[in-house]
């Protein structure tokens, strides 16, 4: 089987453990309508809430698609955060700023989405900064081959900056309670008692002002109900998912 390329990233979740045969026909469904798009190289976008499981469905669909011998390669939003040491210059601890600066997609661009769109191009780029470490891995390059599928999780993934250059659109859905829910319990080793409250004053606050302004549901290839992990359902429901 062909192997994933992954960041080097150490903000890292492992691939999950086989959670139902359900989730891994639903995974493989998606790995087919991903790679129906043709043969070329093919950009993959992950969206939905913080802690909707989109990280793990990426891992799982960059996983199903290497089955098949198409090259893979994995890489997540946060990987492309501008660097703390910066963050004294502008508002990144409210929801709008959250939304308005933390991400650097002039960087995304042109150490990523750039290359894997031009053809000529041999190599990107899977991560800027480490959100963790803060070290700069610009560059630490992965191989691109002709048909290379890049899949990409995190959130504003379809914000105006970026959206054009998806070849295929996936929202993980999951309810705004949920999304606190699963946040704060995954992110209480560094946030410690206050995880809830920065997931519902800052990332629900900035996710809601991201599907206000750029409206990315109606524009999804594939809407996915992740619930229930063990069974999500493939649904065309395109309701808001901050309701």
């Amino acid at each position: 089987m062909t192997s994933v390329h992954h960041s080097v990233s150490t903000w890292q979740q492992p691939l999950p453990a086989p959670a139902s045969p359900e989730r891994d026909a639903l995974v493989r469904d998606l790995a087919a309508r991903v790679l129906a798009r043709g043969g070329g190289r093919l950009l993959v976008g992950i969206d939905g809430l913080t802690a909707a499981g989109k990280t793990s469905l990426g891992h799982e669909l960059a996983e199903a698609i290497a089955a098949t011998g198409r090259p893979a390669l994995r890489a997540t939003l946060d990987d492309f955060k501008k660097p703390w040491k910066d963050r004294h210059l502008y508002d990144r601890e409210s929801g709008e700023g959250y939304y308005r600066n933390a991400y650097d997609y002039d960087a995304l661009k042109r150490l990523l989405l750039g290359p894997c769109r031009d053809p000529e191009a041999a190599s990107c780029a899977l991560c800027s900064i480490d959100p963790l470490t803060q070290v700069d891995h610009s560059a630490t390059t992965a191989p691109l081959t002709p048909d290379s599928v890049l899949v990409v999780d995190g959130v504003f993934a379809f914000r105006p900056e970026i959206d054009e250059w998806w070849d295929y659109r996936i929202w993980v859905d999951v309810d705004a309670d949920l999304s606190i829910r699963r946040g704060a319990a995954r992110d209480a080793n560094w946030a410690g008692s206050g995880a809830e409250a920065v997931h519902r004053d800052r990332y629900l606050v900035a996710a809601r002002l991201y599907l206000a302004e750029a409206d990315p549901v109606p524009r999804m290839d594939a809407v996915v109900d992740n619930r229930d992990f063990a069974r999500p359902r493939l649904v065309t429901d395109r309701g808001s998912a901050a309701r």
